[in-house]
């Protein structure tokens, strides 16, 4: 077939498809497709450039998210150290690494949806969602947008739920993504939320692992990096009975209770 002209003058080549303007166009659905193939084939498996424990640790040390002292874990426990995910999670290059590197744990894995629990698992969230391919379907979300980093909260009753018009399909593939593991608790609510939404929980993700492997989750669960700390029952902790007190981590509340914590006058140093 030889070029021509078509009636508005412009050079048709061959095999060149027209629109009704005349136009050589492509499809709202071809140009979805090409996109999509163009995300899949310019993904870069993190896994190649995984972060080993050296480079993680020294991350989170020069952001000052490892800190000594006295402190009270959202699970009730003690401990004399404190992994701070937020102050490394400020810093976007470093949360970008991080997010890659933890995706890249899930890579054999087909994903629609990223859930995490707030507060600490929001950054992180969004991070190892960026760094996913997306899964497949995208159900109503735009094309090319990604895969979905959903939040779930918790209520007034101190109930996890899921709210500000976030929703999940059924079936739907999702990771459950926190910043620290100490007992699993917000990440076994974060599933328990996903599955009443009528999501499907295919793993589940943190940063760090501080029990030493001790959590159960009831799904494939990793962590990019495990750090055994050790925590106790305010009761049995050798630091209460050394007269110190206790800080929950992110405020400036000090646990008051003589009975449960020593001293309520003592003091408590916090470092890096």
């Amino acid at each position: 077939m030889k070029e021509g002209a078509n009636h508005t003058g412009r050079l048709v080549r061959p095999n060149e498809k027209q629109s009704s303007r005349g136009h050589a166009s492509l499809t709202t659905q071809t140009l979805a497709a090409r996109l999509q193939t163009f995300r899949r084939l310019r993904w870069d498996p993190v896994s190649q450039t995984m972060l080993k424990r050296e480079e993680l640790m020294a991350m989170f040390e020069s952001a000052g998210a490892i800190r000594h002292g006295h402190f009270e874990l959202s699970s009730g426990r003690h401990s004399g150290m404190y992994v701070q995910c937020a102050l490394v999670l400020q810093y976007p290059r470093f949360a970008e690494e991080l997010g890659k590197g933890l995706a890249a744990l899930f890579g054999d894995l087909e994903l629609d949806a990223v859930v995490s629990p707030a507060m600490g698992g929001l950054i992180i969230g969004q991070e190892v969602a960026r760094a996913l391919p997306e899964g497949r379907s995208q159900g109503d979300g735009p094309v090319g947008a990604g895969v979905p980093a959903i939040f779930v909260e918790r209520d007034a009753s101190g109930s996890m739920t899921m709210r500000r018009g976030f929703s999940l399909r059924a079936g739907q593939a999702v990771l459950v993504v926190e910043d620290v593991w100490t007992t699993g608790g917000s990440t076994r609510e974060a599933i328990r939320v996903v599955e009443e939404a009528g999501g499907r929980v295919a793993a589940a993700g943190a940063l760090i692992d501080r029990s030493g492997g001790a959590v159960k989750l009831g799904v494939t669960a990793k962590a990019l990096l495990d750090l055994a700390i050790p925590s106790y029952q305010p009761k049995e902790c050798p630091l209460c009975a050394d007269g110190s007190v206790a800080v929950k981590p992110g405020s400036r509340f000090v646990r008051g209770d003589a009975n449960a914590c020593g001293s309520a006058n003592a003091r408590t140093t916090v470092g890096r």
